[in-house]
């Protein structure tokens, strides 16, 4: 398999007050917030247009599930269904089933030390 991870796609971390964490971010940092958080966007080499998300999580969310930690990272990747094989293969840790929307598709693998990490074959252009 050629590319496995092309990018960051995320990071999202749990806090007590997700909203005034926004809106702290947005005061003092200047981030673009919305009910989500921030969304960063960017060209890629070859000039696509391309997105990153930073979201504040309620703590007693349970998405970052079956982690124990309070953050998790999104990669971006080029094919899920080929990479989420492969990994099996190599004997990772695959978490749920993938799923499918207009912008993109997600898979979730958890790293030796518990981290569960999220997978995101992006459709950018369904943001656009």
């Amino acid at each position: 398999m050629k590319n496995r991870v092309t990018g960051l796609g995320g990071v999202f971390f749990k806090t007590k007050d997700p909203d005034k964490i926004k809106d702290w971010y947005k005061n003092h940092l200047g981030l673009n917030t919305d009910q989500y958080g921030c969304t960063f966007w960017w060209k890629d080499k070859e000039g696509n247009d391309c997105s990153t998300q930073w979201s504040p999580f309620k703590e007693d969310n349970t998405y970052f599930k079956p982690s124990k930690k309070e953050f998790m990272m999104n990669f971006r990747v080029e094919n899920l269904v080929e990479l989420l094989a492969v990994l099996r293969e190599e004997g990772v840790t695959v978490v749920g089933e993938m799923e499918e929307y207009d912008y993109g598709k997600f898979g979730w693998i958890m790293d030796p030390e518990g981290n569960k990490l999220e997978l995101w074959e992006p459709v950018d252009k369904a943001f656009l």
